[in-house]
């Protein structure tokens, strides 16, 4: 029954998870007008607070952002079905598109209804980035650290190690200041669960072990112990979002099996066709939700050859591989976060890591930007200028909901 007045609070969830486009940047835009702005389900400061902890840790930020939305509301039971309504709708897409990928030469999901949707997204982008400015860069030395960030993110906007290092050195910048203390008020701090961790670290071990026996012994199933351990590494250890991800997995599933110095004796190993594999990572671009979700794509493309039940079961192995690492350190780690952010040096440092956060955002803003075509003097550039300026403008200084901004590019593609 406690469920009941948190209905609401899901159904915002669900229709975030079915227009949200534009990855991890886009998202937190949205995320800004829909349960800051609209709901008031958290302040601007703690969303911040949720997105800069989030970047320190590895896995799919956005993801474990709503979780934390969840989380607070409701603790971890609806933090848990927050998680579960916002990665499904982009997860069972991509599940379907893996037994239609055959066919997929011929769908070109940027053209037409699509076409608006990566400027879209960079207007959501800018709008959380100026938002978020306006909340966290507050003075010289934040403003410092901000504009640092940016220019370097965007130089070296690839390189996964990015992200962290510069989270780290944020918070170091901020300490050297003897200002700024936080507030006397008691914290109240949710009993830290112990469980999740040792979970973590007993599914880690687990799945390495059971999925080097089924590759040392050739089990007839290997595949899916391998998916697993392979989804469940790459949640537990990327930083950057599915920019990174995307790379792990090229490397992992047609790269390696070419090469001869990875390559098994057996010829029992997963092989993902690079077309096919692309043409997966095109289309996450296009739908909305969390880009982890490729994840259900190349699940299903990695036991499709064992027929229709493997398929699907490739996809939840996927899915749930690649997600539970997220949930399992972002539940962890918040409590202790949350209890640790009393203590001064850590306050400090949440300053630098917030204006760290801030430059990421500016700096994926630019590097989005410099592959639309805004300065061609016709009709294309035009129209992208019109959509990125007036998703921004719309954001800021009316009260439509994203959903709408999502179905006025929808059309506008559409008709164009």
């Amino acid at each position: 029954m406690k469920f009941i007045r948190h209905i609401p609070f899901l159904k915002s969830v669900f229709y975030h998870s079915i227009t949200a486009f534009g990855g991890p940047q886009g998202h937190l835009g949205m995320m800004m007008k829909t349960f800051v702005e609209k709901r008031k389900d958290i302040t601007k400061e703690e969303l911040m607070d949720y997105i800069s902890f989030c970047q320190m840790l590895p896995g799919a930020s956005s993801t474990q952002t709503i979780t934390l939305i969840g989380y607070k509301r409701g603790g971890v039971p609806l933090a848990v079905v927050t998680l579960l309504i916002w990665i499904l709708p982009a997860s069972i897409i991509m599940c379907a598109l893996s037994f239609f990928v055959y066919s997929a030469n011929s769908f070109n999901a940027e053209s037409h209804i699509f076409k608006f949707i990566p400027e879209m997204a960079i207007g959501f982008l800018a709008f959380a980035a100026f938002t978020s400015f306006k909340i966290s860069v507050t003075n010289l030395i934040t403003q410092v650290i901000m504009l640092v960030a940016m220019i370097l993110t965007f130089l070296f906007f690839k390189v996964p190690w990015i992200f962290p290092v510069f989270i780290f050195l944020g918070g170091i910048v901020t300490n050297f200041s003897n200002k700024r203390f936080p507030n006397n008020e008691k914290i109240t701090v949710k009993k830290i669960r112990w469980t999740n961790l040792w979970l973590f670290a007993l599914i880690f071990i687990v799945a390495g072990l059971l999925s080097e026996t089924a590759r040392k012994q050739e089990w007839s199933n290997r595949k899916a112990y391998n998916l697993f351990e392979n989804f469940y590494r790459f949640g537990s250890f990327v930083f950057g979002g599915g920019d990174v991800l995307i790379p792990m997995m090229v490397d992992q599933y047609v790269a390696r099996p070419t090469d001869k110095k990875f390559t098994d004796k057996k010829s029992n190993i997963i092989r993902i066709n690079r077309d096919e594999l692309l043409i997966g990572a095109g289309i996450i671009r296009a739908i909305p939700g969390p880009v982890f979700s490729i994840a259900s794509y190349t699940g299903g493309i990695a036991l499709k050859e064992k027929g229709v039940n493997y398929q699907i079961l490739g996809s939840i192995i996927g899915t749930v591989a690649i997600f539970l690492p997220s949930a399992l350190l972002v539940l962890f780690f918040f409590p202790v976060w949350e209890y640790l952010k009393k203590y001064v040096v850590v306050y400090r440092a949440l300053e630098g890591i917030k204006a760290v956060v801030v430059g990421f955002m500016w700096a994926a803003t630019l590097y989005l930007l410099k592959d639309v075509s805004l300065t061609a003097l016709d009709t294309a550039g035009l129209f992208n200028i019109i959509v990125i300026a007036g998703t921004f403008l719309l954001l800021n200084y009316t009260k439509l909901l994203p959903p709408y901004i999502v179905i006025i590019c929808v059309v506008l593609g559409y008709l164009s």
